[in-house]
Parts: structure tokens; sequence; C-alpha cells
């Protein structure tokens, strides 16, 4: 398994596999923003529409690829804010439904935070539904709840849903253990 932090032409390149890993999550039943079935021709664009924030530098995109399919991804949105720049928010942790609880989600997630690190980010935070398997996910991996709000999104199935707020303290801010 290789993990590469895609620039546009790479993800360029990669946009038929990193749409089948889209529609694959969301059939799965994540609640990722998207409706279910998600049609393919969607999944390509949202993707197209990725790659200029890859290319300004609003958005860092990794890919871990199994052979040469793209299994898993994860995501960190930069603010374009002045006060804002310490932080960023993680996105689009997916994994495809093949390649499942053999840690890459972990895995995509560490490597999420130690280029954050590397890149001066002192806080990240999220969105996940509640109850859901990337909640555990998160929580075990040390990331605070700060809160739910109900009915904020439509799940894949259409019905609403409570969103649950993380967040995570980086390098010199995060508390000592």
């Amino acid at each position: 398994m290789t993990v590469t932090r895609l620039d546009e032409a790479q993800l360029t390149g990669r946009i038929d596999e990193l749409a089948e890993l889209l529609v694959d999550t969301v059939d799965g039943g994540a609640s990722i923003g998207f409706l279910a079935p998600l049609d393919r021709a969607a999944a390509v664009a949202w993707w197209k529409e990725r790659a200029g924030a890859v290319a300004a530098g609003r958005l860092a995109v990794w890919a871990a690829c199994d052979g040469q399919r793209v299994v898993g991804t994860v995501s960190l949105a930069f603010p374009d804010k002045p006060n804002s720049r310490h932080r960023a928010e993680l996105v689009k942790l997916m994994v495809h439904r093949d390649a499942r609880g053999r840690g890459l989600g972990r895995t995509l997630l560490g490597l999420a935070e130690d280029a954050a690190v590397a890149t001066g980010i002192t806080l990240l935070h999220l969105d996940t539904e509640t109850d859901s398997p990337a909640e555990r996910l998160y929580g075990s991996a040390g990331w605070t709840r700060a809160g739910v709000i109900p009915d904020y999104a439509a799940d894949p199935g259409g019905r609403l849903r409570p969103t649950t707020l993380y967040y995570k303290r980086l390098g010199a801010t995060a508390p000592a253990t």
C-alpha cells in the first residue's frame, strides 16, 4: 500500500479511480455529503472541482493505492482568512469497502495529522455523522468531541441525522499526556 499527496495533475490523472472510491463510499452508507445512489458522472465532476483548490494550495489530498487502484483518501482544507491560518479542516476520509478493517482509515488520519503539524497547523477540526464508524475512529485517535448538531445533514438514504463536531490540538499547543 502506498500513500501519495496528489498534485493537480495527479488528481486529474486518477479522477476515475477517485470517483469510483467516492461512489463506493456513498453506496456503503457513509454520510460524506452525497445521497445514494451517487451517479458516477457526478462523482467525477465533484473531484474535477477539487483540482483548482489543490492547485491553489487550499486543499491537500492524499490517495492510498493498493497496486494501481485508489482505495482511500484523506484531505485537509485550509482556510483563506488571515485569522485562521493556524487551523485546517479534515475532510473526506474515505476507505473503499474492500479495504476496510485493515487500519487504513487510522493510517490516513495519522498521515493528515502529521502533515498538518509539518505545515504549522496547530488545530484540526471535522464533522461526522453521529454514531457512525468514523466517529468511533476519531474518538479512539484522541480527537475531542465538541458537540452535536441535530438534523445537520441527510445520510445517503436521505434521512436527517445529527452531526458530531470534533477537534484536535496539534504540536506545541497539544495538551501534555
